[in-house]
């Protein structure tokens, strides 16, 4: 029994989901591409037709820049927004004909998203810090 009212399981499994879905998004996806930027800009994957160029901007943004909001829980509901859409767009339209065993992954993060986002920050982020 804690000795305020607020059980801590909850805000913990949040931390725990927003760290692994954020912080792996952001480590093993985001980083690397962002690294070989100049290299894929002119060949990266253009599911939306909207340019190689622009497609690999707005998936840097899901998952370099948002994954790192959603790891800090900052902005956390928002910033959960742009991976939710880039992992069902990998899932369903890039690898949308291919076996389920290609588009898991994608899968994965894209639930791992939407209950971080119906789930909020939880306690242990930066969205719960009072700076008064």
């Amino acid at each position: 029994m804690l000795l305020n009212s607020d059980e801590i399981a909850p805000d913990l499994g949040t931390l725990a989901l927003r760290l692994t879905a954020g912080g792996t998004l952001l480590m093993q996806h985001g980083l690397p591409k962002l690294m070989e930027f100049g290299k894929l800009s002119d060949t990266f994957p253009d599911p939306l037709g909207v340019g190689h160029f622009l497609s690999l901007v707005m998936i840097l943004l899901a998952e370099v820049v948002a994954a790192a909001l959603v790891t800090l829980g900052l902005w956390t509901r928002l910033s959960t927004i742009p991976p939710i859409i880039a992992m069902a767009v990998a899932t369903f339209m890039q690898n949308g004909d291919d076996p389920f065993k290609k588009q898991e992954l994608g899968f994965l993060y894209m639930m791992a998203f939407i209950a971080i986002f119906l789930l909020g920050s939880g306690r242990f982020s930066l969205d719960r810090l009072n700076f008064n």
